[in-house]
């Protein structure tokens, strides 16, 4: 049998993140398993961009956005590759289309709080200021906008890339087209089971998000996890330098629907998704197959608010969200198995990806991780009381 000092299980964007630490930490001996080819587009992970921003509305989030930041600045640094590209950040939200809805602290007072609280700047904006600024907006008039600078994109496909790249550089080694079918403690360290061996590691990181109770099953854990089919569309507008990274921020619009959008990055399109909503599937039962309700939607949100952002569709894309009932991260080490830890970031925790890396590496040491974790425990009611009811944030 192969022994390692740590196995990775999964190479999306918190699998690889947890590589690079794990090698840049620990050096050879440490492997990363991925069941397809890196960079595959079955998972969470795959596609040109996601929003990076301080603008949240929770505590326990908005307490890791500025060390997020950071951490993707080491990586940059370490790599010379750049990953995040600053475009700032709007969140709209339509009062009249939010009115009598169930936000919780998802508004713009939630948002202004956390900044508030941490000491981060921003703008607030009428909607005659918002059109003022980005005439590409057609708000109705009933709409608020929160701008915040430093919101950009973090590049999730070549961040995944470098990731994994800096983990061989640190001597880890990468195994792919390899399931892993049970992980299973064997005294102090891990059996990690796969067609062709088993192989054994003093401790292990399940980041295998919608795939993650298959692999835990030999643990005897079962994790509450709600698997969505999500999609976003590229549209080739014509009109490129209006949506330019440099001269369009990347937004997310809260109205009957939760829009979020991108200028043009990646490919020679904008890019529009919806946050959450997406029809419930298993990780093998899914399709690829795009939502044709939501293209429409799409389409009429985009002739209504943004009509030049628009264009022939140039692809749409779905992607899986593997969500606890309470829609946070699960970042914890297994009950009474500290040499087994797990990660599922909830269908959001891409922005966070370079800072979890860290984190998962400090559970897998037995360190107590720099930052408080409490939240994210896989002992929270959420994961522990059948009674406990799905309260996505949509």
């Amino acid at each position: 049998m192969s022994t390692y000092r740590a196995i990775v299980v999964g190479l999306g964007g918190l699998g690889s993140a947890a590589l690079h630490r794990l090698s840049l930490e620990l050096g050879p001996g440490v492997l990363g398993i991925e069941q397809f080819e890196l960079g595959h587009h079955r998972g969470a992970s795959q596609d040109h961009s996601r929003i990076i921003r301080l603008a949240q509305h929770q505590e326990h989030y908005a307490a890791l956005a500025s060390p997020a930041y950071k951490a993707w600045a080491e990586v940059e640094a370490e790599s010379g590759q750049q990953l995040v590209t600053r475009t700032g950040g709007l969140v709209i939200e339509d009062r009249v289309a939010r009115a009598g809805a169930a936000t919780g602290t998802r508004n713009i007072e939630g948002y202004t709080a956390m900044f508030d609280r941490f000491g981060i700047g921003y703008e607030l904006l009428d909607a005659d200021e918002l059109t003022a600024r980005w005439p590409q907006f057609r708000p109705s008039g009933s709409e608020q906008a929160l701008y915040q600078s430093e919101s950009g994109i973090v590049d999730a496909a070549r961040a995944n890339a470098v990731h994994v790249a800096l983990a061989r550089a640190h001597g880890a080694a990468v195994r792919t087209h390899t399931p892993v079918r049970a992980i299973r403690p064997d005294g102090d360290g891990v059996a990690v089971v796969t067609d062709d061996a088993t192989l054994l590691a003093d401790r292990v990181v399940v980041a295998s998000d919608a795939w993650t109770n298959e692999v835990l099953a030999g643990t005897g854990v079962r994790l509450p996890l709600t698997v969505l089919q999500e999609q976003v569309t590229y549209y080739a507008t014509p009109h490129l330098a209006e949506f330019s990274p440099s001269r369009f921020p990347v937004f997310m619009w809260h109205g009957e629907h939760n829009f979020y959008g991108f200028g043009v990055y990646g490919e020679v399109a904008t890019k529009l998704g919806q946050h959450m909503g997406g029809h419930e599937t298993t990780a093998d039962g899914r399709t690829f197959e795009p939502d044709p309700v939501r293209r429409d939607r799409y389409t009429r949100f985009l002739d209504r608010h943004l009509p030049r952002f628009g264009g022939p569709e140039l692809y749409s894309k779905t992607c899986l969200y593997t969500v606890p009932p309470d829609q946070n991260f699960i970042l914890d080490t297994v009950p009474g198995h500290p040499q087994i830890v797990v990660a599922v970031g909830a269908g959001h925790a891409f922005k966070f990806a370079a800072l979890i890396g860290g984190l998962l590496a400090d559970l897998a040491a037995g360190r107590t991780p720099a930052h408080p974790l409490d939240a994210f425990s896989i002992t929270r009611p959420a994961l522990t009381d059948p009674t406990f009811g799905r309260s996505f944030h949509i």
